[in-house]
């Protein structure tokens, strides 16, 4: 094991302790809600900055509104458990990954609406490194991705990402590094766990949000800060051939932060190479979330870790 201590049940625990019953709802049928949160180390102030925080809780909540989990804690106690769970945790000079999972807890079915508890546990992770990213490849998947009126991706639930395994999975045995779905309308709609930009004649473009996307933070947060730096966005349907013809492809996600695609396909992106809005996104977003622009600030929550 790792030695990482995870909180869970209104405890502090060593990570093999950190348990749920084989029979729970979240262990046989998937019922949980989650969110990924990253929290970038800097070494200047020997703070650990935790990247929107509260827009994750927020969003944590909303989930469990459409799967009608009454959460059982309040997002202020939320918050407050992270940070001790951070604290309790050797993070000092690392990057770090959370995850905060609400669970179908003890006996019961995939119809439960009883017995909800949470746990949050953390990892460590490193960042993109910049200097040596490298574009991935990607092909339109034969599998649909789930809609509104099915299995809702506004809802970060576990469940949903099984239709993210079998893009995933197929686009491997195909030769691929990603795939990239179709909305049941045949629009584009995103990867398997990450949403997705093009660039075009320096437009900045991405489906709306009715194209079944998870309504994803890191994406909110890049179109405001690419009209803060003058650059034109459009939210919108996308064709799949749009793709093929775009001047720039990239995936972004809390988890992913920000990748490159350099052919759809096997349609090259341009010139089969990183792009510039790219590269300008992905250095700019790593300085911010490490807390090394000011400007954006507000976006971080600090937490000193001993």
């Amino acid at each position: 094991m790792s030695n990482i201590k995870v909180w869970i049940r209104k405890k502090i625990v060593d990570e093999n302790e950190a348990v749920v019953n084989v029979m729970s709802p979240t262990s046989q049928f998937g019922l949980n809600v989650f969110e990924g949160i990253r929290g970038y180390w800097n070494t200047q102030t020997e703070l650990l900055y935790i990247f929107k925080l509260e827009e994750h809780i927020d969003r944590l909540l909303e989930s469990c509104k459409l799967l009608s989990i009454e959460s059982p804690y309040t997002k202020e106690e939320i918050i407050a458990y992270i940070k001790d769970t951070v604290k309790a945790n050797d993070f000092i000079g690392t990057d770090i990954a959370l995850r905060v999972t609400i669970f179908g807890d003890g006996m019961g079915s995939w119809h439960s609406t009883e017995n909800f508890d949470m746990f949050i546990s953390p990892i460590k992770r490193k960042r993109t490194d910049v200097e040596n990213i490298k574009g991935l490849t990607a092909s339109i998947s034969s599998w649909q991705r789930i809609n509104d009126n099915a299995l809702p991706p506004r809802a970060k639930a576990g469940a949903n990402y099984i239709n993210g395994r079998y893009g995933y999975l197929q686009a491997k045995k195909d030769g691929y590094d990603v795939p990239l779905f179709l909305s049941n309308d045949g629009d584009v709609s995103e990867s398997s766990g990450a949403c997705i930009f093009i660039v075009k004649n320096d437009i900045l473009i991405t489906p709306d949000v009715t194209s079944s996307i998870l309504v994803s933070i890191t994406r909110n947060f890049i179109i405001d800060f690419a009209k803060d730096n003058g650059i034109i966005v459009e939210e919108r349907k996308i064709d799949r051939t749009e793709l093929y013809l775009a001047d720039e492809v990239f995936l972004a996600g809390t988890a992913a932060e920000i990748i490159p695609l350099i052919s759809i396909d096997k349609f090259k992106i341009k010139n089969g190479e990183v792009g510039r809005l790219t590269k300008f996104f992905l250095t700019s977003y790593l300085d911010i979330v490490s807390g090394n622009n000011s400007k954006y600030k507000n976006y971080l929550t600090a937490v000193k870790v001993k």
